[in-house]
């Protein structure tokens, strides 16, 4: 049991501070990539209704 508390203890010192850099990095771009497929989405939308296309 002293063996795996210890292991955790040496695994959360590791992570400390990278996983917080890390999250908001991720979140960051995440969030950018999500807002780019929006922009496409509207612009497809906005696309065929300008050209007339039949939504049936």
């Amino acid at each position: 049991m002293q063996r795996l508390l210890h292991f955790k203890e040496i695994y959360l010192e590791a992570f400390r501070n990278w996983s917080n850099m890390f999250l908001k990095k991720y979140f960051k771009a995440f969030s950018w990539f999500c807002f780019g497929l929006w922009l496409i989405t509207l612009y497809a939308f906005v696309f065929r209704l300008s050209t007339g296309f039949a939504f049936d």
